[in-house]
């Protein structure tokens, strides 16, 4: 009766499983972040919240690009559909801009119907998290902790982690509507865009949406 005998794995063979462990450990962490990033990104809540948060986007001199305006456009259907009394816009400026996002989104929803003293312009902050931060210091000051979110259905799960994060009770309402929802290869290619971004922001807790832009332009 002979018996079989086992050979040690050699070190290249250990550097294989390594390198395979690795891989595929990356693969679930990545494929399962897209995931959760394509499943917010389909989800609506229209709970009662203290405040509508509309993250920025670009703005000419005062006049919200495309993307803004479908979140604006979808903030003002929380508004009139009851979710909250007031809608936050949120977002800086660049250094030569006349206007920042904050100011031209409150200047949107007044030209389209929403009373002054219904919004709150926080005008702070060149990415999501910075935006964030500011938006929560101020709707913290007047007591107020509820916000539903209004971005792209793509960048809703990482804006509810870090509103959380910023110590906001925060849940999405995403735009279904505008240039980056309409054709498949700008939703895959956003898809990634978020997903590496939210991975990296995990990582690190620091803001990844100027690195992630470049790489994807």
């Amino acid at each position: 009766m002979s018996t079989a005998v086992r050979t040690k794995p050699t070190g290249a063979a250990w550097v294989r499983r390594v390198v395979f462990g690795t891989l595929l450990v990356a693969l679930l962490v990545g494929g399962g972040t897209a995931f959760r990033v394509w499943q917010v990104a389909r989800g609506e809540d229209r709970r009662s919240a203290d405040v509508i948060v509309v993250l920025g986007a670009a703005q000419y001199n005062g006049m919200p690009s495309d993307v803004f305006s479908a979140r604006l456009m979808k903030a003002k259907e929380l508004y009139d559909a009851g979710v909250a009394k007031t809608i936050v816009t949120a977002g800086g400026k660049q250094e030569r801009d006349n206007y920042t996002e904050a100011e031209a989104g409150a200047r949107w929803l007044t030209r389209h119907g929403v009373p002054a003293a219904a919004t709150l312009p926080v005008g702070e902050g060149n990415d999501t998290l910075r935006s964030l931060r500011a938006v929560a210091t101020e709707v913290g000051a007047r007591g107020w902790h509820r916000a539903v979110l209004v971005s792209d259905p793509w960048h809703s799960f990482r804006a509810r982690i870090m509103a959380t994060d910023v110590g906001l009770e925060a849940w999405t309402a995403p735009t279904h509507s505008g240039p980056i929802v309409r054709a498949r290869n700008t939703q895959v290619r956003y898809i990634v865009r978020e997903t590496g971004a939210l991975l990296f922001y995990r990582l690190t807790k620091n803001p990844a949406d100027a690195l992630f832009d470049t790489i994807l332009d």
